[in-house]
């Protein structure tokens, strides 16, 4: 029997001939480095190619009140609309805002979790970008009582 270690290590293997030899999809390659460098609201909206966001009771976001530990903060967010293609988790107050992106298809629920590091506290967007272009945001502060990140 494999252990954990070489199983993750083939399948490193595996992953770099595919995306060498060019059979492994692009998109899955893809990285959007003005988003994930940005340093405000702001900048992330504009590497992302979202002009006005708006705030809607669709879309939820649920974090700790209160987290005890910044090096480790969960959070999660969900929606019942139709036709989300992307589900963003921004930090306003972290070094680079933009924390999670993950891409969806009309063939996955829109539900998803991750956790973070936060340096202090901060209001955390849920942000979901639909088919048509529209950007739908809930935002919830955070209160870090232990610093989890530099900077």
């Amino acid at each position: 029997m494999q252990s954990r270690r070489e199983t993750l290590k083939q399948s490193a293997v595996v992953a770099g001939l595919l995306a060498g030899t060019g059979l492994f999809p692009g998109y899955a390659l893809a990285f959007n480095a003005p988003a994930f460098d940005a340093k405000s609201l702001a900048d992330a909206f504009r590497g992302l190619g979202i002009t006005a966001p708006q705030a809607s009771k669709d879309v939820s976001i649920t974090a700790p009140d209160i987290a005890e530990n910044g090096a480790v903060v969960p959070f999660a967010a969900a929606t019942t609309l139709g036709g989300v293609k992307q589900i963003l988790f921004l930090v306003e107050k972290n070094p680079t805002v933009l924390i999670a992106a993950f891409n969806l298809t009309d063939n996955v629920e829109a539900n998803v979790s991750t956790r973070a590091k936060m340096a202090q506290t901060s209001d955390v967007y849920a942000v979901a970008v639909l088919t048509n272009g529209r950007a739908l945001f809930a935002k919830k502060e955070v209160k870090v009582t232990l610093g989890g990140c530099g900077g």
